[in-house]
């Protein structure tokens, strides 16, 4: 099937799988073996498991005469699909010993040469069958590139010496972030979820109208500045400012500061994946759990966005205009110009941080998961987890849109997570 669609999706899928091991050129092979807590995999185990879901779900279904490298890889790297079969204990990843980094290299390296014959040979297949599943392959691995830049900062940083995952990159002049504005909205009945024949997720639909009360945005993220002054007025030792559960979670585990703020010798710092450096007072407060965003907002007198109220404002905007984890460019936010100029209307919407939303995760009306295994991709998750909006700048650009919605606990620390304030009008 030598087309339009096996050219462009050959070219497409060797762009992915080639900047997945560009994010990992510059670490040592004994960094891509440690796992640091159950959240968190080993970037060996990021590198198999995107091999094994184009494996899975592509080759052994469309490729005939296909050789699966090895017969225990459905095992070890199967991450959640109990369609597919039993699996290796998340927890336990970094026990993996073997298979070798380099098998695993070699074992990308299998793949990809199937999946290049795949994409490019003639065969009895069709565009309805392949084109969801590859676009589908794609977005997973954006997604866990996002995952190794998530999961190996967390490993560095319980370094005694907090090295850096990259050599940090120059910058600019510092700028200051301002005093955050309001942007209002007259809310009415809206039309919320993707639409049209563009990919995306099932989670993202169907689209559907939704009532929403009048309301107002924060023009920009919350800053660090904005963070530490929750931080020295007792924010962490207010009970009344803490849902229940964070409260107790803040009570047990003594949270008291954002997850990578560490008390240096002059003042706050913060570690990144560039190395452990000064607190940038207008640089986006990140690695926030939902408990903290909740607390912050209420100590501002105001609240976090319900996530169609966020999706409506950002009507008109560009999904690519914000700073997301370009090649070369910091794997930590700075102050973008766009957050230093008040009076511009809503800035930062997409990348720097994924901004908390006040909405459970939960389906649409309508909703139904595909068939199949790859119909556990979202759907067995919407219970107990709430909804982030916008990218961070650990997410590759082009991979989000206006209607992506992420989601996780709201526990999660590790996560490149900020917050945006909400309030009623």
């Amino acid at each position: 099937m030598e087309d339009m669609i096996s050219t462009s999706y050959l070219e497409r899928y060797s762009g992915v799988r080639e900047r997945t091991q560009a994010l990992v050129a510059g670490l040592s092979d004994e960094d891509m073996l440690v796992q640091t807590m159950p959240d968190v995999s080993p970037t060996k185990w990021h590198l198999a498991h995107t091999t094994w879901f184009w494996e899975t779900f592509l080759l052994r279904e469309y490729l005939d005469g296909y050789q699966e490298f090895s017969g225990e890889f459905n095992y070890l790297f199967n991450s959640y699909y109990d369609g597919i079969g039993e699996r290796h204990a998340r927890a336990e990843r970094g026990y993996l010993s073997r298979p070798s980094l380099r098998d695993v290299m070699a074992y990308r390296a299998h793949v990809d040469d199937a999946m290049a014959r795949l994409l490019s040979v003639d065969q009895d297949l069709t565009t309805q069958a392949l084109t969801p599943l590859i676009e589908l392959g794609l977005a997973h691995e954006e997604q866990h590139q996002e995952l190794i830049l998530t999961d190996i900062k967390h490993v560095l940083s319980r370094h005694p010496f907090a090295p850096g995952a990259f050599a940090a990159p120059s910058r600019g002049q510092p700028e200051t972030a301002g005093p955050p504005g309001w942007v209002e909205f007259a809310g009415g009945i809206v039309e919320i979820g993707a639409a049209g024949s563009g990919f995306h997720f099932d989670n993202e639909g169907p689209r559907h109208q939704a009532i929403l009360t009048p309301f107002a945005l924060a023009d920009r993220l919350a800053t660090n500045r904005d963070y530490a002054q929750f931080v020295a007025d007792g924010g962490y030792q207010t009970a009344t400012l803490w849902l229940s559960e964070g409260w107790a979670r803040v009570q047990a585990e003594g949270w008291s500061a954002p997850f990578y703020w560490r008390q240096g010798e002059t003042g706050w710092e913060e570690f990144t994946l560039h190395g452990q450096y000064p607190l940038d007072p207008d640089a986006p407060v990140l690695h926030l759990s939902y408990y903290e965003a909740s607390a912050f907002a209420e100590w501002s007198g105001a609240r976090l966005p319900d996530e169609r109220e966020w999706e409506i404002a950002t009507l008109g905007l560009l999904d690519g205009e914000g700073r997301f984890a370009a090649p070369g460019a910091s794997a930590h936010p700075d102050v973008a110009a766009q957050a230093a100029q008040p009076g511009r209307g809503l800035r930062q919407m997409f990348g720097d941080a994924w901004e908390w939303t006040r909405s459970a995760y939960s389906a649409y009306p309508r909703y139904r998961p595909a068939a199949g295994a790859v119909g556990e991709y979202n759907g067995k998750f919407m219970c107990g987890q709430y909804v982030l909006r916008g990218g961070s700048c650990a997410t590759p650009p082009g991979h989000v849109r206006r209607t992506y919605r992420n989601f996780f606990p709201p526990d999660a620390r590790w996560q490149f997570s900020g917050v945006r304030l909400a309030k009623d009008i």
